[in-house]
């Protein structure tokens, strides 16, 4: 009997730019203008480009981090 793995959780941890766009809530170009300046780290597996969930978090905090500055 096999037991469970601390990642039995088998949610994509990997996203096409188009579903990272969505999970952020903003348009598929938003998404790639963010990528070409730096905002959005992707990882790339042979031609495709992929945003990682860490990524994901990453760019949700520098947002917050910013929306923070201006509020200041």
């Amino acid at each position: 009997m096999a037991t469970p793995s601390a990642h039995s959780d088998l949610s994509p941890r990997l996203h096409r730019v188009e579903v990272a766009a969505q999970l952020l809530g903003v348009k598929r170009s938003t998404a790639y203008e963010e990528i070409r300046l730096g905002r959005l780290r992707t990882v790339r597996i042979g031609r495709r480009r992929l945003v990682p969930t860490e990524y994901i978090n990453e760019y949700i905090e520098l947002l917050k981090r910013e929306s923070e500055q201006i509020a200041c």
